[in-house]
């Protein structure tokens, strides 16, 4: 995607862009010296450990390690692809994108349809105000306990009784009817023959992350089936990936410590009119890996809201296997399961939104999952309590490694009476392969190379006093080479800030390295630091002359002897 666009166009770009600008219309940002701080969008936690530079146009956690430029905070948090990011910062400073390489194959261009989604929810809307049969719609919202307020938030909508009301509609927009078929809001019969999808139903508008129109839900009024109807999947809408409600928990700007799911739009409508603001639904269709790490990029906590029942206790236990290998450091899941005969929507309404809300109603997710394998098992036996680590062992191997799974394992182990040792899966714990260690020299020397490469990508400026560094570029270490090279881009582009100079590595095959180099704590003062890096480039280009020199000799010996080793006559 990136190779579509010029490289001196996301240069140029990062240069006009500030990314403290960018950063602060999503999150609050707080001076702290000459850089910004805020507690970080990407892991939840108390104290402050992102810090934004403005300086370097770069933002790095300490408490996570993620750090990235303006567009790598867009990708990271908005949920963009690079050129939608792209494209966001170019408008944002009034930038034309550039032409595309006409020889690479462009991505193709779904605007329209998110056009033709875009007037139907335009269409649906009207109805609700004009149409007919409304009445019976606003009786239905009414009914629910739904003011015109919170109608309007979600911006729901009504399908007419109609088998052509949508399709006429969209015909007089200019809308083709392939286009209407492959936004999913027409059903083609045949060529002659196509007819709405949505008829008599109250509709709920899905949105994307970034906004657009990408599908809809429709409810029934009176009874009849299916009662809940969704949009099928296209090319812009995909099931496991979106969240209902999850836009408007984005622009109203909520920060909250915990995001519930429920199961369907109604509830989060119905709980949004009692205050409860922060639930979401998945699109009938259990939660996916996919639509857990949407919500653990701007929550610290997921919570499973279901009934108590068997069918409620079976998603439940989905939900359990598909969070486990997502649980690291600052992430929770737990669970809110609601007395028998209630939904989110009747429950908050009979007890209220603080009830709702009270934490002491929620099971962790490992008590949850301890009592679904006590379940299937006895603990008052011997074979009862191997069953039972035997059962557990599998679902803790899912877990990442951490503080979290070993605490896991040690339960496990206590509950079933035995050795923790035992609990651990040889699976989780390879033997590491016994490895030689580095001779002093070559650890020193990458211990160089690791403090000029992060000194040149700290502080790009210092390139510019490098002269004739062309030894490193035949060395045969890649750490140094990789050092040449990012110097020379910083020498020859003195406009490059550090956001700039990490974009240029993305998708490379250093950038991991490059990660990995800057994921520690970095305090920097650029008169000392220049001082550290010339000495450091120094020593390496005295190392590669010093190598050189041994290998001129080699060579030279070598071609002075035969193969026995004997010195040729002169």
């Amino acid at each position: 995607m990136a190779s579509k666009i010029p490289q001196q166009f996301i240069d140029d770009l990062l240069s006009r862009v500030d990314i403290v600008d960018v950063i602060e219309a999503d999150i609050p940002l707080k001076k702290a010296g000459k850089d910004f701080q805020a507690l970080c969008p990407f892991h939840g936690e108390k104290t402050p450990s992102f810090t934004v530079s403005q300086e370097k146009q770069f933002y790095h956690c300490f408490g996570c390690g993620v750090h990235g430029s303006a567009l790598g905070f867009l990708m990271n948090y908005r949920g963009m692809n690079f050129v939608e990011a792209v494209e966001e910062l170019a408008h944002s400073v009034g930038m034309q994108m550039p032409e595309r390489d006409a020889n690479i194959a462009d991505a193709p261009d779904y605007t329209p349809l998110y056009a033709a989604l875009e007037k139907a929810q335009t269409f649906f809307a009207q109805q609700l105000r004009s149409h007919s049969q409304k009445d019976r719609a606003v009786a239905y919202l009414k009914a629910r306990g739904l003011t015109g307020q919170i109608a309007k938030r979600f911006e729901l909508g009504f399908a007419p009784e109609s088998w052509d009301g949508l399709m006429t509609f969209l015909a007089g927009e200019n809308i083709s009817q392939q286009q209407m078929i492959d936004a999913g809001l027409i059903i083609a019969k045949s060529e002659n023959k196509a007819y709405d999808r949505f008829r008599d139903r109250i509709m709920f508008p899905i949105r994307d992350r970034r906004g657009r129109m990408v599908a809809f839900g429709g409810r029934i009024i009176d009874k009849g089936e299916p009662k809940y109807l969704n949009s099928p999947e296209t090319p812009v809408f995909q099931k496991r990936r979106e969240l209902y409600g999850l836009y408007q928990i984005r622009q109203a700007n909520i920060k909250t410590e915990r995001i519930i799911v429920v199961e369907g739009y109604m509830d989060v409508v119905g709980l949004a009119q009692f205050g409860v603001d922060n639930t979401v639904a998945t699109l009938g269709t259990a939660t996916s890996t996919e639509q857990l790490e949407t919500l653990f990029k701007i929550t610290s906590e997921v919570v499973f809201c279901y009934d108590a029942d068997k069918a409620g206790q079976r998603a439940a236990t989905r939900a359990m296997e598909t969070v486990l290998p997502l649980i690291k450091s600052g992430r929770q899941a737990s669970y809110l399961f609601l007395p028998e005969g209630h939904d989110p929507d009747s429950f908050v309404r009979e007890f209220g939104a603080e009830a709702f809300n009270d934490t002491n109603k929620h099971q962790a997710l490992s008590d949850f999952l301890f009592k679904h394998v006590e379940d299937q098992t006895t603990l008052s036996t011997l074979d009862g309590r191997a069953r039972f680590v035997e059962l557990a062992r599998p679902l803790l191997d899912k877990i990442p490694d951490g503080s979290f799974k070993q605490m896991m394992q040690a339960r496990s182990a206590e509950i079933g009476k035995i050795d923790p040792r035992l609990v651990v899966s040889t699976a989780t714990t390879p033997r590491k392969p016994t490895r030689r260690p580095l001779p002093r020299a070559t650890r020193q020397r990458q211990s160089i190379v690791r403090t000029a490469l992060k000194r040149v990508l700290l502080i790009p400026s210092v390139a510019q006093q490098c002269i004739d560094l062309s030894l490193l570029a035949h060395s045969d270490d890649p750490g140094i080479v990789l050092l040449h090279e990012i110097i020379g881009r910083a020498k020859d582009h003195p406009e490059l800030n550090t956001g700039a100079l990490l974009e240029f590595y993305r998708g490379h095959k250093y950038e991991t390295a490059l990660t990995e180099l800057l994921s520690t704590p970095l305090e920097l003062d650029d008169e000392s630091e220049i001082v550290n890096f010339h000495d450091a480039v120094g020593k390496l280009v005295e190392k590669e002359r010093q190598n050189n020199a041994r290998q001129s000799t080699k060579s030279e010996f070598q071609r002075r002897t035969d193969g026995s080793g004997t010195a040729e006559n002169q």
